[in-house]
């Protein structure tokens, strides 16, 4: 197959820190080869994260990326055309979604390599667009709710009150979803023009973060919250503090330098409430349980908008821009 990699395809780059969706070319580079224990992917659908362009903006370096130039976007969905030696799981032809590394990246192109080890199997009732969705923003609510908050998916185990921020994101859609899938009462907040969205995602309850109570986080039922699954950024823990029950838990998926002492001072002074600081780890189990809920119906992703591959940087300025009500995904 190494004719594939003497064509070229059409990608988005950019070679340095900085500069926003201006930052981002178009160039036409070799299609890359798959190494060992990797996949040659057609890509049909990508998503962006807010992840995506923060490394772009330097907030991970010297990390991320690994080197320039750097195509972005981790979150995946084609079909695989080659594999590298050693692959088992699949072969060319298979409909897949997959979580690229994020030092490498590799999404905004026509073709991508990805980790088998991160790669699931896609079935025909789910499309690219909707499972592309699902890697980083499904797998951080994912592991929020059961992992950190502790709510078991399946309805069992005791009732919890879970708040989630932001919920008109691309995290919080999913984690509101993902939390009536337990035994939860489902507090969320969002805009005032979500609101309507947010209660169609089976929230029990929805605050307008621009009130007063939103902005108190205060429960229109009066409930404490076991745990807030925090998708938003900029409310203090003197916000959360007198909402939380006894144990209760902040669970912060994008957590600033002040929220990180706040986790270490709660830790010394041995609070019960807690900070927790969530940096997600993709598990490729985790990731086919997701698919296989929205091939059944009970998970769905919210598609804000789709772009074409020649127009990324209009769906990255979408993204940086920060409205979205659910998922930007571009398509090749």
């Amino acid at each position: 197959m190494a004719a594939m990699a003497a064509k070229l395809m059409h990608a988005v780059q950019y070679d340095g820190y900085g500069g926003g969706p201006s930052g981002l070319k178009h160039v036409e580079v070799p299609i890359p080869t798959p190494k060992k224990d990797e996949v040659l992917l057609k890509l049909e659908a990508a998503s962006i994260n807010p992840i995506d362009w923060k490394i772009q903006k330097g907030l991970l370096r010297p990390i991320f990326p690994r080197k320039f130039p750097h195509i972005p976007v981790t979150d995946v969905a084609g079909e695989v055309v080659e594999v590298g030696q050693g692959v088992q799981k699949f072969k060319a032809g298979d409909k897949v979604v997959a979580y690229l590394n994020a030092g490498n990246g590799g999404g905004f192109a026509e073709y991508a390599t990805a980790s088998e080890s991160l790669t699931v199997t896609r079935p025909p009732e789910v499309s690219a667009a909707d499972a592309a969705g699902l890697p980083v923003a499904g797998l951080t609510a994912h592991q929020c709710l059961t992992q950190a908050a502790g709510v078991k998916l399946d309805g069992t185990g005791p009732q919890k009150n879970i708040l989630v921020t932001a919920a008109s994101g691309g995290v919080g859609q999913y984690a509101v979803q993902l939390a009536k899938l337990g035994n939860t009462h489902v507090t969320a907040t969002c805009g005032g023009r979500n609101i309507d969205f947010v209660k169609s995602l089976g929230a029990d309850e929805v605050l307008d973060y621009k009130t007063p109570e939103g902005a108190a986080l205060n429960s229109p039922s009066g409930r404490k919250y076991d745990a807030v699954i925090h998708c938003s950024t900029g409310i203090p823990w003197s916000t959360f503090e007198p909402n939380l029950s006894p144990n209760g838990k902040v669970i912060d998926i994008t957590p600033s330098p002040s929220a990180l002492l706040t986790f270490a001072l709660k830790k010394l002074t041995f609070s019960k409430k807690q900070l927790v600081p969530l940096l997600m780890s993709a598990k490729a189990e985790n990731l086919d349980y997701l698919v296989k809920l929205v091939k059944e119906g009970k998970l769905k992703t919210v598609i804000d908008s789709k772009f074409p591959l020649s127009k990324a940087e209009d769906a990255w300025a979408k993204s940086i821009d920060g409205h979205a009500t659910g998922k930007i995904i571009v398509e090749p």
